[in-house]
């Protein structure tokens, strides 16, 4: 059953801003896409317009597109019983770099989503925005917008590399400062790049390339979730009666 005020907001959306968004409703969730370009006036009219008022900016996070829509796991095709190496063969550490999954429905890896909350409207809505470069993935901060987001950038930053365009202390939060790379990357060692141990004879923590090979241990269970399968029923009911 839709929402009205997901469509209200949809609707307003398209209103004001015509194609600098594209505008899409998956679960009566409201998601638009734009361009980095236009992040900063987009944003800060949402703020500050009264048919909007997203006071709120909830989360920011990143996400690498890396090999999207491609399955590493295992599912239906193993057995139902026992635990073994489920996966494929997708991830760092099983493939070189020019074999690695490409993506196929995204034609750009790394973007910045937003979610924002608006009080007085009751509504929410997410913001994605695609890093024009794969290389160098750049983005606007928006902390003069919604000065909380400062941590979640540099969030982003850490895990994903992402650069935001602006912001005032943009370093690493989650890794220590000689971490090499970005763990959240899809490209990323499972095993990481290297480890750490104290050392009693130099006294000290030392750093050394890792010393395990990569590998996967995944449960081969197939579950049927019974909840699930009544949450798909219910909602190819009210598919068929709208």
């Amino acid at each position: 059953m839709s929402d009205p005020h997901s469509n209200a907001l949809a609707d307003r959306l398209a209103a004001r801003f015509g194609e600098t968004l594209t505008i899409s409703k998956v679960r009566n969730e409201t998601t638009a896409e734009l361009s980095a370009a236009d992040l900063i006036v987009v944003a800060t009219a949402l703020r500050d317009e009264s048919a909007f008022q997203f006071s709120e900016l909830v989360d920011l996070c990143g996400i690498d597109y890396l090999g999207y829509s491609q399955v590493e796991w295992d599912t239906d095709s193993v057995s139902s019983t026992g635990f073994s190496r489920g996966v494929e063969g997708q991830a760092m550490g099983r493939f070189d770099w020019a074999s690695r999954p490409l993506n196929e429905d995204k034609p750009r890896r790394f973007a910045s989503v937003v979610h924002l909350l608006s009080i007085v409207h009751n509504c929410r809505l997410r913001l994605r925005v695609f890093c024009d470069d794969d290389t160098l993935p750049v983005v606007p901060s928006l902390t003069l917008i919604w000065p909380g987001v400062n941590w979640f950038e540099r969030e982003a930053f850490d895990l994903y590399g992402i650069i935001f365009d602006g912001h005032p202390d943009l370093r690493r939060i989650l890794t220590d400062y000689g971490f090499v790379g970005h763990p959240f990357r899809k490209d990323f060692p499972l095993i990481g790049n290297v480890e750490v141990r104290y050392d009693p004879e130099q006294k000290r923590v030392i750093y050394e390339p890792v010393s395990i090979e990569p590998r996967v241990l995944v449960p081969r269970t197939i579950r049927n979730d019974a909840d699930l399968m009544q949450a798909e029923a219910e909602a190819a009911d009210d598919w068929q009666r709208n």
